[in-house]
């Protein structure tokens, strides 16, 4: 179906994330346009969860070889030196992401435990001191990077520095369709920074994960500075800005729902329930891009070969076909196995440990001296396409 024919749904990423809620857009799209073409901006779009999970499966006929991301700068044959094995298919994709495996393992990411807690501490508790403050701006926007650096290796002394690049390299303005100059320089700054970094490891070797990217091995083939320094990146862009959103998100949504962290507070083993709502009812990532790599069917139309297809994770995770009752915020939900907000298939996230393991140590920490909170005004949501969330979220919190 066309824009012409479904006129007022309009449905345009640069502009749904920001001004509105996008999930009764997303409703229509599911019943009145399955399969929809956006013929201004060029892209087709699949938002029921059986289309959207087989999709992601589908990693032949949709390729990734382009990137995934919506911003024009990301986008083509040479997304993967911004986006790494995202922007890859087998057998470059299996490839690369086995090497990292090596190094990027459940024990190391779960060893940090005791780590994040502290780091989580060090924001967390001159936030409540204070009694009012914003949480992304105290918490939710610093701990994901700290992580991060602590995980890559960066001296105590340079992770505000590199928080303030990801910052800028991740903000988009109202009305901005693609990466602004500003973000560019912080890319080249942080690819500095890095390559150095990988430079320093290589004459002496550290315990961290880019001495273990340096040391990874599998039949002999080893990854190169470029490759090391790729997936740094990544774990930047890919790794940082969807876990301060799934934070925020977490704590708008048991906000407008007090009754639902009443039940968090009460019962601390919940909020584990708590994180995979959250990531069901309002994802971080809400979209990902895949290119046809022929023409594609659907509900009898045709996706041309070489169509941009974006998979519109928001709308599965809201589907009646694969959820009781989607549209209620309910952290004791049932029905949680068809949660597709990590992908699924070859590209399922490499990083979906790490970021419920952040979530779970920040939102425990939190409900443990936290009896109740109210969101005050003042919230912002960010300008971006492929993710949901706020850029500022003011609360004031009752502490035990």
């Amino acid at each position: 179906m066309t824009a012409a024919s479904l006129e007022p749904l309009l449905f345009d990423p640069y502009d749904y994330g920001i001004h509105e809620d996008p999930y009764p857009i997303y409703q229509r799209l599911r019943t009145e346009a399955p399969v929809y073409h956006n013929p201004g901006l060029d892209f087709w779009t699949l938002s029921r969860h059986a289309d959207v999970g087989a999709g992601f499966r589908d990693n032949v006929r949709l390729s990734s070889a382009n990137g995934v991301s919506l911003d024009p700068a990301a986008w083509g044959p040479h997304a993967h030196h911004t986006m790494s094995f995202l922007a890859m298919d087998d057998p470059r994709h299996l490839r690369l992401r086995k090497l990292v495996y090596q190094g990027f393992t459940p024990r190391r990411v779960t060893e940090m435990s005791d780590r994040i807690r502290e780091i989580t501490l060090q924001h967390l508790e001159p936030a409540l001191a204070s009694r009012s403050f914003d949480w992304i701006d105290d918490v939710a926007g610093k701990l994901p990077m700290d992580v991060i650096s602590e995980l890559l290796g960066v001296p105590d002394a340079d992770r505000a520095e590199l928080r303030r690049l990801a910052d800028l390299l991740l903000h988009r303005e109202e009305g901005v369709l693609d990466v602004p100059v500003p973000a560019m320089e912080a890319a080249l700054s942080l690819f500095g920074y890095y390559t150095d970094m990988v430079a320093a490891r290589r004459k002496q070797p550290a315990d961290d994960l880019t001495s273990a990217l340096l040391e990874a091995e599998a039949d002999g083939d080893r990854l190169t500075d470029q490759e090391i320094i790729g997936f740094m990146f990544l774990m930047v862009v890919a790794g940082n800005e969807t876990t301060t959103k799934l934070l925020g998100n977490a704590l708008y949504w048991a906000g407008v729902n007090p009754e639902q962290y009443a039940k968090a507070a009460e019962h601390p083993d919940l909020v584990g329930d708590w994180v995979e709502e959250t990531l069901r009812y309002d994802a971080s990532s809400q979209i990902l891009a895949r290119t046809a790599a022929e023409d594609l069917e659907y509900y009898g139309q045709t996706i041309p070969q070489g169509s941009k297809v974006l998979l519109l994770i928001g709308s599965a995770n809201r589907d009646t076909a694969a959820f009781h009752d989607p549209d209620r915020y309910d952290i004791e939900r049932a029905d949680k196995g068809g949660l597709i907000s990590f992908g699924r298939g070859v590209h399922f996230c490499l990083g979906a440990h790490l970021a419920r393991l952040e979530a779970g140590i920040v939102l425990r920490e939190f409900t443990d001296r936290v009896r109740s909170y109210g969101l005050e005004a003042g919230s912002e949501r960010v300008h971006s396409v492929n993710v949901r969330g706020f850029a500022k979220l003011p609360v004031t919190v009752e502490v035990r």
